[in-house]
């Protein structure tokens, strides 16, 4: 487990939660040590290329680098910093999936409840449907009801996933469903009485420390975020897009959307040490494997996370995440105490090809 950092680099940017948007400059990138130098320079390289998005890296409990490269805003030429926002895109499920445990642990609910507990007129296909199954995506649901633009209410949401023919029978097998996030963002709403966004503020962000993440409620100024680009076409800023006054639209909702900085997902990587926000039950449940989701023995999802094993044979914790515009990788390697997150606003840069690029240089012997 990754030690709490107390006392160092690591943890001012902890802290740094606490500073005003406006009112403060940003810190200064972090470039610790020779391991970090070297991957500084490939990521040099990787923005001559066109990568643009912030890196952080840890590394025995340690941020060695957290740094921007790029630009996030190519018409006012404003540079990537640690510190700008990306839509983190599919890592959102991540804090979807906490948020139904932070109910299981207030007692209102438990994950093996099936769906017509929450939701009115289930049909009887789907009444088998289980929390577990859309955390697991084992619930056979169609993984999109249609692109994320529409502007649907719950209700038209909830009505339009009932009526879908299923896959498969709930259990049966895995298959990626981003609806099935969304039919728990709406548990969310239905069990707590507050919008999906305030239960994360109030239950889930505020508690380990992350004032930069969230939908509305952050409230950045628009240079903080950066705009998304695809092809050489500037997309604007997520904000401009999917967004109803409490968030994105429930096409969107509960399975991506989240806007989020590499420092705020660190701290998120902290506080997930502790139990500031999960007990230890909850956790046993986050990251346990719950599903194989093809037919080899190496890699397996379980709520809003996929677990694989290294070809050195070590185990990886993590999640990606792409809308076509911006993209986003969540890496944790808990037996080598190595920590990777890349998040970038061009469509056609793969953080995992980055990511590839980057491991050998920190796992080399």
């Amino acid at each position: 487990m990754i030690r709490k950092p107390r006392g160092s680099i690591a943890w001012l940017l902890v802290c740094w939660a606490a500073t005003a948007h406006a009112s403060q400059p940003a810190p200064p990138p972090v470039v610790e040590g020779p391991l970090a130098a070297r991957l500084d320079a490939c990521l040099d390289q990787h923005a001559h290329n066109g990568f643009s998005g912030s890196i952080l890296v840890a590394q025995e409990g340690q941020v060695i680098l957290s740094k921007g490269y790029g630009v996030a805003d190519r018409s006012r030429k404003t540079p990537v910093t640690a510190d700008t926002v990306f839509d983190i895109c599919s890592l959102s499920k991540q804090f979807t999936a906490a948020a139904i445990l932070k109910l299981e642990m207030q007692g209102q609910l438990q994950v093996t409840d099936p769906i017509d507990k929450f939701f009115a007129g289930v049909p009887p296909d789907k009444r088998r449907i289980t929390l577990h199954h859309l955390l697991t995506h084992t619930a056979g649901l169609p993984n999109i009801l249609g692109d994320d633009s529409p502007p649907n209410s719950r209700e038209e949401m909830l009505r339009e996933a009932l009526a879908l023919k299923l896959r498969f029978q709930p259990g049966q097998r895995w298959a990626y469903s981003n609806l099935g996030y969304s039919l728990l963002a709406a548990v969310v709403e239905l069990r707590s009485g507050v919008s999906f966004e305030r239960f994360l503020r109030d239950n889930v962000f505020e508690p380990a420390g992350l004032s930069e993440t969230g939908f509305r409620l952050p409230d950045w100024p628009p240079d903080a975020i950066a705009h998304g680009y695809r092809r050489g076409a500037d997309l604007g800023s997520p904000l401009a897009h999917h967004m109803a006054a409490d968030g994105p639209y429930w096409n969107l909702r509960g399975n991506g959307g989240v806007l989020s900085t590499v420092g705020d997902l660190y701290r998120w990587h902290v506080a997930l040490q502790d139990e500031n926000v999960l007990s230890q039950a909850a956790k046993e449940k986050y990251f346990a494997p719950h599903m194989r989701e093809d037919a080899t023995d190496q890699r397996f999802y379980g709520y809003g996370w996929t677990m694989t094993t290294t070809n050195r044979g070590t185990k990886r914790i993590g999640h990606s995440g792409s809308d076509g515009i911006f993209r986003s990788d969540f890496a944790w390697y808990p037996d080598e105490n190595v920590l990777l997150i890349i998040t970038s606003n061009v469509a056609e840069q793969s953080c995992l090809s980055v990511e590839r690029h980057l491991l050998p240089i920190i796992f080399e012997k």
